[in-house]
């Protein structure tokens, strides 16, 4: 059973930048996409960004896509979320996943980690 725990997530300002681990136990990241969520308060959690099994192919939304990178170390057995230029509007819980196959669907996804808080300050 693979265990999921992110860290990194805290209070910064507008157009500040913040990287997000996850790392697995219990288990490897090896053979599995790795994929970060987030939740807003009063909204469905939604897709930020995946990356597939061996870090060959990376995928992610519309509004991350020019100001996150996603990127993993299999001997760490970690995937990482780095995000810039960060807006009041990225604040929200952000989940850290893994499953088979990179995908923007939540039901694609077997392992999920219990968030951490992303806090944007104007």
């Amino acid at each position: 059973q693979v265990q999921l725990v992110e860290s990194g997530g805290g209070l910064v300002q507008a157009g500040d930048s913040l990287t997000l681990s996850c790392v697995a136990s219990g288990g490897t990241f090896g053979g599995l996409a790795g994929g970060w969520f987030r939740q807003a308060p009063g909204k469905e959690r939604e897709f930020v960004a995946a990356i597939s099994w061996n870090g060959g192919l990376t995928y992610y939304a519309d509004s991350m896509k020019d100001r996150s990178t996603i990127s993993r170390d299999s001997a760490k057995n970690t995937v990482y979320l780095q995000m810039n230029s960060l807006k009041p509007e990225d604040t929200a819980v952000y989940y850290c996943a893994a499953g088979r196959f990179q995908s923007d669907s939540r039901d694609r996804y077997d392992y999920w980690g219990q968030g951490t808080q992303v806090t944007v300050s104007s």
